[in-house]
């Protein structure tokens, strides 16, 4: 299957020169995760410049470096992801899902003759896992074993220096050994904003240390069981939108966390038998 039949045509897409505020709006308005970034060149044309994601925007926010500056003199040209991975709208669907997986990349903007005319995310591969075939295949065999966790008292500077470190998008929050929550980039991004906007600029640096994973984590956690089936996770995420679930054993006990991600390998897998 070509690329063009999955990905998602005419995609939202915002200005090199927009104030973060302004792609956090849209992102929230569309429920969109990332945005490819444009800028206008000669012939009233959008050139593709990069692409801009809410982990993106909670990284370049939390950083000491820029502590002290305003959010409104951040624009997304300062966020963005400049070097952009890009792959052609007759590309293989297959060969597509192994570069989403192999760079650890959420999504890819789709070219034709040097235009954008779409985007493809690994949410748009999940609908594949509804299957026949991934019906026969339980959580158990394709959820991450090795949980990344925060405490629920851990600064929020140090849950996005280890979502920055694993390369993963969310993080099972604990207290006193027992499932608490589930912070995400998005959270993060949206906890920098606040804080910027309510917090004079001369304290930056000295109370962004205060923000803590509590104060930002979501304590609505749905879960997943490990005798569940693929076919039914990947319908509950489309479903809620959730891109990620813990999941439990009988006992009701967390033994690991299922994403899009794991999702993915698991169609790659199947392709290549």
């Amino acid at each position: 299957m070509q690329i063009k039949n999955l990905m998602s045509e005419n995609p939202i897409t915002i200005d090199k020169n927009k104030n973060i505020c302004d792609c956090l709006r849209i992102m929230y308005k569309d429920d969109l995760s990332r945005i490819p970034v444009i800028k206008s060149v000669e012939g009233n044309k959008k050139e593709l410049v990069g692409i801009i994601s809410e982990k993106d925007i909670a990284n370049k926010l939390g950083s000491s470096k820029y502590a002290d500056v305003a959010i409104s003199h951040f624009h997304v040209s300062t966020v963005m992801v400049k070097d952009v991975i890009t792959v052609d709208e007759n590309a293989d669907s297959n060969e597509v899902a192994n570069i989403l997986h192999e760079n650890n990349i959420g999504a890819l903007p789709v070219m034709s003759d040097d235009e954008l005319v779409g985007i493809v995310t690994k949410s748009d591969f999940i609908n594949l896992c509804k299957g026949k075939p991934f019906e026969k295949i339980s959580v158990k065999d394709a959820m991450t074993r090795d949980i990344i966790s925060v405490a629920i008292n851990d600064r929020l500077v140090h849950a996005r220096r280890v979502i920055m470190d694993s390369g993963i998008g969310r993080l099972l929050v604990s207290e006193e050994h027992e499932l608490a929550g589930i912070i995400t980039s998005k959270d993060i991004a949206k906890a920098y904003v606040s804080f910027k906007k309510h917090t004079p600029e001369k304290h930056h640096q000295a109370q962004l240390k205060n923000l803590v994973v509590e104060d930002v984590m979501s304590t609505n956690i749905q879960k997943v069981y490990e005798n569940d089936s693929i076919s039914e996770v990947a319908e509950k995420m489309l479903e809620t939108g959730f891109n990620g679930y813990p999941v439990s054993n009988e006992d009701n006990d967390v033994v690991g966390i299922i994403t899009q991600s794991d999702l993915l390998k698991i169609l790659i897998d199947l392709e290549s038998q």
